[in-house]
């Protein structure tokens, strides 16, 4: 006969049980989690984030008369909006949004460039644009345009364009600035580019 007693035996079978338990039910866990449960697919990004797509030929003629081309802005985050030369209060307000989610960025507005593609041929006024230094303001052809999808006009968004030269986000005509400066800090701190 075993020196082991009939209760000491059970309980150390218990033990074991337990023991393996605790190694399985992760195991068991993480299976069903990935088979059975569904996140509910709700983001945190304010914006609308679009299929990414690379912009090419993205060129065209300065305020001030030079030529320009997407290569200028590589390597750079690049918000994006389309309106005309005489800018309207909804462009204004458009400017005055990217000025503002820019300076927001503190430390890391450098890596943040603001572009105006003016859709018709009249030049915006050298008293607006003392108001918003720093922003490109590019003459944009029907061809440029339509690389930016639009549910509507282009002059609906505002885009935002990834270092590498692909659309990926948009925002509404009149967005939230403080939606706009949490996705662009959010994106700023976890890319590795631009």
């Amino acid at each position: 006969m075993s020196n082991v007693s009939q209760p000491e035996n059970k309980i150390s079978r218990i033990k074991l049980l337990l023991l393996f338990g605790l190694f399985a039910l992760p195991l068991a866990a993480s299976y069903i989690a990935y088979y059975f449960w569904t996140p509910s697919g709700k983001t945190s990004n304010y914006g609308e984030l679009l299929p990414v797509q690379m912009l090419t030929g993205v060129a065209g003629t300065e305020a001030s008369g030079s030529a320009f081309s997407q290569k200028q802005l590589k390597g750079k985050w690049v918000m994006v909006m389309f309106d005309s030369g005489r800018c309207d209060a909804s462009c204004r307000e458009k400017l005055y949004t990217m000025r503002q989610v820019r300076t927001a960025q503190g430390a890391e507005r450098d890596r943040l460039q603001r572009l105006w593609l003016v859709t018709d041929n009249v030049a915006p006024t050298s008293e607006l644009m003392v108001d918003y230094p720093g922003t490109i303001v590019v003459t944009a052809s029907k061809e440029m345009s339509a690389k930016f999808p639009a549910n509507g006009q282009v002059a609906d968004y505002i885009y935002l364009v990834d270092p590498l030269g692909n659309l990926m986000m948009r925002f509404p005509k009149k967005p939230n600035p403080s939606g706009m400066i949490k996705d662009i800090k959010h994106l700023l701190k976890t890319s590795q580019i631009g």
